[in-house]
């Protein structure tokens, strides 16, 4: 099975113009900068020249994640447990990995993304960083009973 972590692209500041932290209900409002509409038309025709037609597309609440999302020209589904307060555990439930039998694209936020990249390759939950905009694809097998994670490509819409 494909797993393909997408980090939405650049969004408005997460702070409010006195320097105090948005709320919750705010930062699900905040949508994508110039910058990131740019990052997520670059990164969606990547994606397009690669993901199968069989690819399901799990995205979060969040506008700047919707926007990501909708680069790609696809359907989606809008799924709850992945907004930017999700677990690990929360994405890979929504993904149904390591059984599930079609690749999926998931898009949201930092630091779960970051998370389930470490757990992936390593076991563990590390504060590892994805970059916005960038995309993380891995592949899960089954080798004799154990399951085998490779990573399969990095890419940011800043080499692109």
């Amino acid at each position: 099975m494909d797993l393909i972590l997408w980090r939405h692209a650049q969004a408005q500041a997460h702070v409010a113009e006195d320097g105090s932290p948005v709320s919750f209900a705010e930062d699900l409002v905040r949508a994508l900068t110039p910058k990131g509409d740019r990052q997520a038309e670059r990164m969606a025709a990547w994606l397009n020249q690669r993901l199968t037609d069989t690819t399901r597309v799990l995205v979060s609440p969040a506008k700047r994640t919707q926007q990501t999302a909708q680069a790609l020209g696809r359907s989606f589904k809008t799924v709850a447990t992945i907004a930017p307060d999700a677990s690990v555990d929360d994405l890979l439930l929504a993904a149904r990995w390591p059984s599930g039998k079609d690749p999926v694209l998931l898009v949201g936020h930092q630091p779960t993304l970051g998370l389930l990249a470490a757990r992936l390759l390593t076991g563990q939950d590390l504060p590892w960083a994805i970059r916005k905009g960038a995309v993380w694809w891995f592949r899960g097998r089954d080798r004799e009973g154990t399951l085998e994670v490779t990573l399969h490509a990095v890419q940011s819409p800043d080499f692109l």
